[in-house]
């Protein structure tokens, strides 16, 4: 008989899975990718849907297509719900069914992040995060139908809580958000509306610690600072959330009051060190070998922001960069010994730097001993973020966006979509490989075709 072709199942469609699964095209294995969504999404970019610049389409690609010159892969949509090592398998969700075991040789979990409240998860209802093109377009939603709703509103005195929006959390994502907030209220949404003056917005960033972007230079820092309260943005440092509720926010003891509250303050990982029942770190992160395999299991691999690996003493970022080269590696791993090659040396992260961009034209960028702010810092910026997207179409249509709004001001999607019929449903996983039906089977129908 023939010998059986290994099955790599990776767990999670976000920059590490792509990277696994592009690695592993041309290796002699089956590879098996499995996201609750059917798209890719470029998460960086997810606050310019919230805020208009760009539609949900420029920013999503389906994994399908990217995926579509992998002959040896098959894309399953679904939910994870476990992992069984002893049985090697994942445990999923169906539309009909629940509990479906995926065998596998390999395992590659890079199931990502969800946001963390720090106890508090009450806050979540009024005040949600953003890490879904779902999340995004109902962002986008509520900060537009606050302008609409003071728009027809007969009391004066109930504008301002409609048109206060506070951030929680300095890191890049509140400050992306909170510069692209008060460039919309600044520079389109003057001319549209009659009734109100969209300029009087208030816009607040609360971080209890003692600069934005405490992750850069302290000079890259300030001048971030500076160009947000030159946008009209209220920053408090050093300000902790006490309650976030229906009325608004209370940081530090004073009250805020708003209808819009923006949650950026934090993450923390999937549930895969549960899963596999292996120690993690304070965020619930797997601590990994320095091959990023899970210590004990050499076939399971976990990558991206799920995994915690030190280097020099300090863990790396749960940044798109760490994600993607763990995600080559781990593949570029598996190819090796599925070929009968020495294995790689162990990983080693290739900083490249970070960046943050603050409002129209300007960005914060480090990379090393290289420290810029402003307009060539923004350009670096666009040129880095084109270069990520998931397919060409998508570079060229986000650059054209980009470029007319910059001229104009004219926002790519300025449309609040409410989708009715499936409120208050919860949304079905599926798990629909497109021949196979039980996905026990998959790899004897594949062998067998």
């Amino acid at each position: 008989m023939a010998e059986r072709t290994p099955t790599v199942v990776i767990v999670g469609g976000g920059f590490g899975g792509l990277a696994a699964a592009k690695a592993l095209r041309r290796s002699p294995a089956r590879v098996v990718l499995i996201d609750r969504t059917n798209h890719h999404v470029f998460q960086p970019l997810l606050y310019q849907v919230a805020t208009s610049t760009l539609s949900p389409q420029q920013i999503g690609s389906p994994l399908r297509a990217i995926l579509g010159r992998n002959a040896n892969t098959t894309v399953l949509m679904g939910e994870v719900t476990g992992i069984d090592c002893e049985r090697r398998c994942v445990i999923g969700n169906s539309t009909d069914r629940r509990q479906v075991p995926i065998p596998y040789d390999y395992l590659i979990v890079a199931a990502g992040v969800r946001h963390s409240y720090f106890g508090h998860d009450e806050f979540e209802k009024h005040a949600p995060g953003l890490k879904t093109l779902a999340d995004a377009v109902a962002m986008r939603n509520k900060i537009l139908g606050a302008f609409e709703q003071a728009e027809a509103e007969e009391d004066p005195n109930s504008h301002q809580d409609l048109l206060t929006f506070v951030v929680v959390g300095g890191g890049p994502t509140g400050v992306e958000m909170a510069g692209a907030i008060a460039v919309l209220v600044h520079k389109t949404l003057p001319a549209e509306f009659r009734r109100i003056d969209p300029k009087a917005a208030r816009i607040v960033l609360v971080d209890r610690g003692h600069r934005v972007l405490g992750g850069l230079a302290e000079s890259l820092s300030n001048a971030a600072k500076a160009r947000l309260e030159k946008l009209g943005v209220e920053v408090r440092l050093g300000t902790s959330v006490d309650l976030v509720d229906e009325h608004g926010v209370i940081a530090s003891g004073e009250r805020i009051k708003t209808k819009t509250v923006i949650w950026a303050a934090g993450v923390t990982a999937s549930p895969a060190g549960k899963w596999l029942q292996t120690p993690t770190d304070h965020a619930g992160r797997v601590r990994v070998a320095n091959d990023l395999s899970v210590p004990g299991r050499p076939d399971i691999f976990v990558i991206g922001d799920t995994a915690s690996l030190d280097e020099e003493g300090k863990p790396l970022p749960g940044v798109a960069q760490v994600a993607i080269q763990q995600g080559r590696y781990v593949g570029n791993l598996i190819h090796r010994r599925l070929v009968g090659k020495p294995a790689p040396r162990p990983f080693r992260y290739f900083d490249k730097g970070s960046m943050a961009v603050v409002g129209k034209g300007f960005a914060v960028l480090e990379s090393r001993k290289v420290r810029l702010h402003g307009f060539l810092a923004w350009l670096a910026w666009a040129a880095v973020h084109l270069e990520f997207l998931g397919q060409s179409n998508l570079r060229v249509s986000v650059f054209v966006q980009w470029v007319w709004t910059y001229l104009t001001g004219t926002r790519g999607s300025q449309i609040i979509l409410e989708h009715s019929a499936a409120s208050g449903a919860e949304p079905a996983a599926s798990l629909r490989p497109e021949s196979v039906v039980d996905p026990l089977a998959l790899s004897a129908a594949r062998h067998s075709s």
